[in-house]
């Protein structure tokens, strides 16, 4: 018996090790960031829920964030979009992926999504396709990065983090200004 915990438990080990190492993620330049997401906006999360999907080995909880769009930026998003990740709480049971965003409604956000519905996180580089977006002291809706850090200088995202993020946030209008200038395209 003895023999067979042990056993197991090195299994498990393995396999915890494993999924550590599936979502280690080398940080996306901020034109990685750009020119990989299908669609890029600033919204609002107006849901959250989670639920058991599909079956046998492959039963498996899924979240489902939906967004109200307050600003497209790129692609086409539409009024709405729920993102579909892996992953949540349904009773007591928890299905945790590391380093992915935790949404709850009221979020505002500016998100960098691609293959929403067949990829377990749909966000560019996962956590670092998400940044907060929130007031300053004067008002101003300013970034922050996914863990809450100001974003200051998108031109270091993805080369050296403590520099894209030492200083004073960059605003949301600035962000947007960025994105535009990366794709040719004048914002909406």
């Amino acid at each position: 018996m003895k023999k067979l915990s042990r056993s197991l438990l090195a299994v498990f080990t393995i396999a915890l090790a494993s999924v550590a190492l599936a979502t280690t993620v080398i940080p996306p330049s901020f034109d990685e960031l750009v020119s990989r997401a299908e669609m890029i906006f600033q919204g609002t999360v107006v849901d959250v829920r989670s639920e058991w999907t599909g079956e046998g080995a492959q039963r498996h909880i899924a979240s489902y964030v939906t967004f109200k769009v307050d600003d497209p930026i790129k692609g086409n998003p539409g009024a709405k979009v729920t993102l579909n990740l892996l992953g949540g709480t349904v009773g007591a049971e928890t299905m945790e992926v590391t380093d992915a965003p935790k949404f709850k409604v009221g979020d505002r956000d500016i998100l960098f999504v691609e293959n929403n519905g067949t990829q377990f996180v749909p966000l560019v580089g996962i956590m670092h396709g998400r940044f907060h977006v929130q007031k300053d002291d004067g008002g101003r809706d300013v970034v922050l990065t996914n863990d809450g850090a100001p974003l200051t200088d998108v031109n270091r995202l993805g080369k050296d983090e403590r520099a894209a993020t030492a200083g004073r946030a960059i605003s949301t209008q600035e962000l947007k200004q960025a994105i535009q200038s990366r794709t040719g395209h004048p914002l909406p």
